[in-house]
């Protein structure tokens, strides 16, 4: 009789779909001559509580299956401690762990939990690579303005000079929308900047 084995899948946003990674793990499941009797499948980063995985961490050591196939080490999880882990108490459930991204992952032998965790440590740093350049990019963003041009956020206050000049132009008989025009500054601080105390919107 075929080992019971299980499927685990996981992506991280909701832009992508398990479905992607599961023909590949069935053809998996062939080729290993196994039996998928569990499916776990979830939309969630590997830094957050993941029912799925905990679930199947459970069953495993309940001996619902004995062999676990996963798309990648970085489907499996992010975290070089949290991956050593994880593969270890498996190992002591007696449940064999196969990576279709990393097939060194079921072979036998010290090499195999060295590599584990280069290979986890690796993902683990690809994860915050990526946290990097989103906060150096949203930073980036504040500090510049969107792609529009347009700052991020409440426009500065006014200069003197530009109050002075907006004053100046609402006593010609101009209009909010005509002096924002020709200030280039937004409508409601050109409002602003007129119904304020003439010590209001000063850069001092």
């Amino acid at each position: 009789m075929n080992k019971p084995a299980a499927i685990y899948v996981r992506v991280s946003t909701d832009g992508q779909t398990v479905e992607n990674q599961r023909p590949e793990l069935d053809q998996l499941a062939r080729e290993r001559k196994v039996t998928v009797v569990a499916t776990y499948a979830e939309n969630a980063s590997a830094a957050r509580r993941r029912p799925e995985f905990d679930r199947m961490m459970t069953e495993a050591r309940s001996g619902a299956f004995s062999v676990l196939l996963v798309w990648s080490l970085d489907r499996f999880g992010r975290s070089m401690a949290g991956n050593v882990s994880d593969a270890l108490a498996l190992d002591r459930a007696g449940v064999e762990l196969i990576s279709l991204r990393e097939p060194w992952l079921d072979t036998g032998g010290p090499v195999r939990d060295l590599l584990l965790a280069i290979f986890s440590w690796v993902a683990e740093q690809e994860i915050r690579r990526l946290v990097e350049r989103t906060n150096a990019g949203i930073e980036r963003a504040r500090l510049k303005g969107t792609k529009s041009g347009k700052p991020i956020g409440r426009p500065p206050r006014l200069l003197h000079a530009e109050i002075e000049r907006a004053i100046a132009l609402h006593a010609e008989g101009r209009s909010v929308r005509a002096i924002a025009k020709a200030l280039e500054i937004p409508r409601s601080t050109v409002a602003r900047a007129l119904a304020a105390p003439r010590s209001d919107g000063l850069d001092r």
